[in-house]
């Protein structure tokens, strides 16, 4: 059985260097800021920061360096590592050798961070732990030229890849030779670069070639960061090797390209939908992560309200009539349709769809992949699926005319059609339909209710916490008077469950509008949208900022999370 680790103010007790009453006291400090033991006790004076350090290194078995003895400084070296990493890590390296390199660092539970040298410099990393001041010192003492000055950005993992890797992706021009070799080591960044993202919870790996340097960035919870720069000389030799793996042609660099990716992650097959295209200073290449689970969420988990969810179950139990998602690309639409289809798929329903492309497969729905190459376009598509007597049609988007009209003939003569628009709320979807060129009272009639949504990042459970005085800017953008904010509002605060964001995972944020007489008149007589929003808002729709705003008062998310994804409702409040 293993020995459980022995709690730092235990340790620090035990070493006489605080007494346990102010160990009870600093985990309270803790507990209530969300901050760690250890800086709890050096901000309320209880214990000097070298002693905590001391403490950390203790109590998870690591080697404690005091970086003011004697002649320990002359043995950093650090020309070992780039000069990105040591500003922004705050890291000291002390020697590499036989591919594992000695490091000192101040967060002895920041595995991620031991997880990205490993990944960029291509080596082990044996620890070491040292006071954040000291660490600090010593690179102020660096930068003003009384140490040792920083190296240039070099890393051990690039020279390497680009040693060995240039005879590779030469003859990986000629397709009949097979450069899948798994030693290669450009194979191997590659194949760290996509498991990793998986791990990450990232939705989309962005290889992005600039004038200098290959930008790295995944997009977590919808928002992008920054997580390497690579050499320039990199860039071919990367950028061939996902294609390679996606099935593009590596030769082919003017024309935009397409391709798949399936790698086994952990206990899953994860599939990477590879999109590359012609940039100015190369081909720009994103890989959109797959998730089979992704979709199979369940409708209670997407983020609905008890009343919005209500509205939503008796809408997708209907015979027949059209239900519109709207929103903007990434706001979660195709997820929420799936949901619903998951929920429908019985034996004694049919369903067909017709996506472009086809991303997540399903057991017992018939899903039909739109290749306009061939002619196979959601028009012809559409028509053949109204012949195969389907109960519930799904339409991935309506893009113009001939398939709006489609989906409404669908929907007039006895069948359940879902589909997505790109429009900013729901009252413009009857607009947009009309102004496509649909007639208005097939408009009027075949709606049954139109959805918009937006994806909303959660505050992490483990960080988050109360805002004393929240901004009053983003307070009066939702509707929040400061009565009501008074000890609801949570910030973000960052800590590593986050990656330092402060938030993790996202939930939606809905308006639903279901039709009415009242509504279905104002469509028919052409009515501005004005006139369909304060109708549907008569008839109970709640905006995208007022469920935002209950998300707000119930700790989900925080104020300016919401005012960032509802800009439409924040320009109608200026």
């Amino acid at each position: 059985m293993a020995r459980s680790r022995k709690k730092l103010g235990e340790i620090l007790v035990g070493w006489g260097v605080i007494t346990a009453e102010q160990a009870e006291k600093a985990a309270g400090i803790a507990k209530g800021s969300g901050k760690r033991m250890g800086d709890a006790l050096v901000e309320a004076g209880f214990a000097k920061e070298d002693a905590v350090a001391k403490a950390l290194a203790n109590q998870f078995g690591m080697e404690y360096v005091d970086l003011s003895a004697n002649g320990l400084a002359n043995q950093i070296d650090l020309k070992l590592i780039p000069e990105d990493l040591v500003k922004k890590y705050q890291i000291l390296p002390l020697s590499k050798a036989n591919g594992r390199l000695q490091l000192i660092l101040h967060d002895p539970m920041d595995l991620e961070l031991l997880d990205m040298l490993r990944f960029r410099l291509g080596v082990e990393v044996d620890p070491r732990l040292a006071a954040r001041s000291q660490i600090r010192k010593y690179l102020e003492a660096s930068a003003a030229g009384t140490a040792k000055t920083l190296a240039p950005d070099q890393s051990l993992v690039t020279e390497s890849i680009d040693r060995s890797v240039d005879k590779s992706v030469d003859r990986s021009m000629d397709k009949s030779i097979d450069v899948t070799v798994d030693d290669a080591p450009i194979v191997r960044l590659c194949n760290r670069l996509l498991t990793e993202a998986v791990k990450m919870r990232a939705s989309d790996i962005h290889i992005e070639p600039m004038a200098d340097r290959v930008r790295l960035r995944y997009r977590i919870d919808g928002v992008c960061l920054e997580r390497d720069n690579l050499p320039k000389r990199m860039q071919n030799s990367m950028l061939s090797r996902v294609k390679l793996m996606s099935g593009m042609n590596i030769a082919e660099k003017r024309m935009p390209q397409d391709g798949r990716i399936k790698l086994p992650v952990d206990d899953a097959v994860i599939d990477f939908r590879v999109s590359a295209c012609p940039a100015y200073h190369g081909e720009s290449v994103v890989c959109r992560i797959l998730r089979p689970d992704s979709v199979r969420i369940g409708l209670v988990n997407l983020g609905f309200e008890p009343d919005n969810l209500a509205i939503f179950n008796k809408i997708i139990r209907r015979p027949n009539g059209i239900f519109l998602v709207t929103g903007p690309t990434g706001s979660g639409k195709t997820t929420t349709l799936y949901s619903a289809l998951d929920v429908l798929n019985r034996p004694d329903k049919k369903i067909i769809t017709a996506e472009d492309p086809v991303e997540y497969a399903f057991e017992g729905i018939n899903q039909c992949q739109v290749r306009e190459g061939i002619g196979l376009g959601f028009p012809a598509i559409l028509r053949s699926m109204l012949r195969q007597a389907p109960n519930i049609i799904l339409v991935g988007e309506i893009r113009d005319k001939e398939v709006a009209e489609i989906a409404i003939q669908a929907a007039l003569t006895g069948h359940l059609v879902f589909s997505t628009l790109h429009t900013n709320d729901a009252p413009s979807a009857i607009t947009r339909l009309i102004d496509m060129g649909v007639k208005p009272f097939l408009v009027a009639s075949s709606i049954q209710a139109v959805m918009a949504q937006r994806l909303i990042r959660v505050l992490c459970k483990e960080c988050k916490a109360v805002d004393p005085s929240p901004d009053p800017k983003y307070l009066n953008l939702t509707g929040i008077t400061a009565e009501e904010a008074k000890g609801k509002v949570l910030k973000a605060v960052g800590c590593q469950n986050c990656v330092n964001t402060g938030y993790r995972g996202r939930k939606g944020i809905f308006e639903m509008m279901v039709m009415n007489t009242t509504i279905r008149e104002l469509a028919f007589k052409l009515a501005p949208i004005s006139d369909i929003r304060k109708a549907a808002i008569h008839a109970g729709m709640r905006p995208l900022v007022e469920d935002g705003k209950i998300k707000i008062l119930n700790g989900t998310t925080s104020p300016d999370e919401i005012a960032r994804n509802t800009q439409v409702e924040m320009e109608d409040k200026k």
